[in-house]
Order: C-alpha cells, then sequence, then structure tokens
C-alpha cells in the first residue's frame, strides 16, 4: 500500500498579469500569468498560466497548469498541478492535481491532489494530499 500524507500551508501571489484574447461577445475571455511563492509543507515557486472567463459582474472561472519547483517531505524537485476554480465575489477557490508522470529529481512519481481557498488579496491556504508511485 502506497503511503498517503497531507501537505498544508500558504500561497503568496508575487505577480499576476491579465492578458484578454477574446473580449468580442459575452464574457471575455483572458490568459493569466502568476508566479507565486509556497510556504508550509511545500516550500518553493510556482509559475502558472490560466485561462479565465471573466463576467460582467466580476466572477469568473479558470482553469490553469503550473510549474512548482520546490522541496516536500525533505525532497526537491518540480511538478505540474493541474487546476481549476471560481471566483465569487471576494472568495477564490480550486482544486488541484498533480499531472502523472510530471515529477522530477526527488519528486519524480510524486501524485497528489488537493486545492486551494483565499480572499482575493490574502495568502491562500492549500492543501494536497500527495504520495509516491
Amino acid at each position: 500500500m502506497t503511503t498517503r500524507k497531507t501537505a498544508t500551508g500558504k500561497i503568496q501571489v508575487k505577480t499576476w498579469e491579465s492578458l484578454p484574447f477574446d473580449t468580442s461577445a459575452g464574457p471575455s475571455l483572458n490568459e493569466l500569468h502568476v508566479t507565486e511563492d509556497f510556504v508550509g509543507d511545500i516550500t518553493g515557486e510556482g509559475a502558472a498560466r490560466m485561462l479565465q472567463t471573466l463576467r460582467a459582474d466580476g466572477s469568473a472561472s479558470f482553469v490553469a497548469l503550473e510549474r512548482v519547483v520546490a522541496k516536500l517531505d525533505g525532497r526537491h524537485g518540480s511538478f505540474v498541478l493541474q487546476d481549476e476554480g471560481t471566483l465569487t465575489g471576494n472568495r477564490v477557490k480550486g482544486t488541484w492535481f498533480v499531472v502523472a508522470g510530471s515529477g522530477t529529481g526527488e519528486l519524480a512519481g510524486l501524485r497528489g491532489e488537493g486545492g486551494f481557498d483565499a480572499e482575493l488579496g490574502q495568502h491562500a491556504d492549500y492543501t494536497l494530499a500527495y504520495w509516491f508511485e
């Protein structure tokens, strides 16, 4: 049986850039470029590209891929998270999973799933239930 553990901590957004790519009708479609710092059980940096549907009321839905270069459970390497989430009012929530085969270095074989939750402008709380194949 594979041992599963749970990582928790906070994410701080370092940079955020929104680039509209289709505003012709209905909700605006945007590409977001984001860099983040992870602290807690995952310590490192992430770089994400998100596709976002931004509605007139300010709410949004998004999907993303993020490469995280970090230390987890005493191991150094990188991995890719695939995210999906929503922005409603001042609250952003998302779920994610580690893309199979994306772990490098000592994080090779990493798998997992979890998510994040934050009030806009605040650090996000994250969880990642993870294991190694």
